[in-house]
């Protein structure tokens, strides 16, 4: 007669040996039993795992590794370099050579410094170089010309921005415009323009030491008689003074003739009131004064009868 406790006892057999059957990687987790009981499972697990599993007919033999008493240190390298084809020589030193005497190390020097210095003409009577040999670098880092000892003062007159439209667009430079002069009778005018401001000032003082042109004057610094210049729309007038007046006149043409060397002269601007226009337009007037000796020479009579 089965009672309950037999149909317990025989679906417990039953699902013991279902599980046997099941591979032992597809199998569900064991329940824990208690530690006082023994596991069931145990021998049935050990026969299992030491049979081949059907999914891998031929398992691989497990590697064995030997003990790290067994195993051999590698050895450090060390770099043997090859020994060297042949002997090296060294290069020679930067004072070889045959010694320079005091007269060719002098002559160097003359050669490359002193027309820097000595403001000699080497093109024409007018022209005056500029320091191109001798060179300093500035703070910077960029290499600029020393000043010219020549004699010559500068003094700007205007620097402007100006604007020069190309394709691409604007291009923003500056126009300097400045006087050159020794003070005895001789200037230039000239304009130069650059991206910087000092550039401009630079390039403009240089070509005005190349077009330097001579004023006729007293022995009392003032002009031998009137004249008067034009140059675009603007007009100077100027005419000699007496000692003690002084230069009265104003804007660019009084730079002019400070620069030049005039104590006692009058000027007068009309017309156009730009300051380029004044300064050339009084270049222009100057040029057009002579000495009393030439014109003495010109009209063939002594100078004495000039005043008569």
């Amino acid at each position: 007669m089965l009672t309950v406790r037999n149909v317990i006892t025989l679906g417990v057999s039953i699902l013991t040996a279902l599980r046997l059957s099941i591979p032992s990687k597809f199998a569900p987790p064991s329940l824990p039993y208690p530690s006082s009981s023994p596991n069931p499972r145990n021998s049935s697990l050990s026969a299992l795992h030491s049979a081949p599993s059907p999914s891998h007919p031929n398992p691989k033999p497990p590697t064995s590794t030997l003990p790290s008493s067994t195993t051999r240190p590698r050895r450090k390298r060390r770099f043997r370099p090859t020994n060297a084809a042949g002997r090296v020589n060294s290069p020679p030193a930067f004072d070889d050579g045959p010694e320079e005497t005091e007269y060719e190390i002098a002559a160097a020097y003359e050669e490359l410094y002193v027309l820097a210095y000595s403001g000699v003409s080497v093109l024409s009577n007018d022209i005056y170089v500029m320091d191109s040999k001798v060179k300093r670098t500035s703070a910077f880092g960029k290499v600029k010309k020393e000043k010219t000892k020549d004699g010559f003062e500068e003094r700007v007159v205007q620097v402007r921005r100006v604007t020069k439209v190309v394709k691409g667009g604007k291009q923003l430079h500056f126009r300097a415009i400045v006087v050159v002069g020794d003070k005895q009778g001789r200037v230039g005018v000239r304009v130069g323009k650059a991206k910087e401001v000092i550039d401009a000032v630079q390039k403009s003082a240089t070509n005005a030491r190349r077009n330097i042109i001579a004023i006729p004057m007293t022995k009392y610094l003032t002009f031998p008689h009137r004249s008067e210049g034009d140059y675009g729309a603007a007009t100077v007038i100027l005419g000699p003074a007496a000692p003690g007046t002084g230069v009265i006149a104003g804007g660019a043409v009084r730079i002019v003739l400070e620069m030049a060397g005039v104590e006692n002269a009058l000027g007068k601007q009309l017309g156009s009131k730009i300051a380029l226009n004044n300064a050339r337009a009084t270049v222009v007037a100057v040029q057009k004064m002579k000495q009393f000796r030439e014109v003495s020479e010109e009209r063939g009579i002594p100078m004495e009868e000039l005043w008569r």
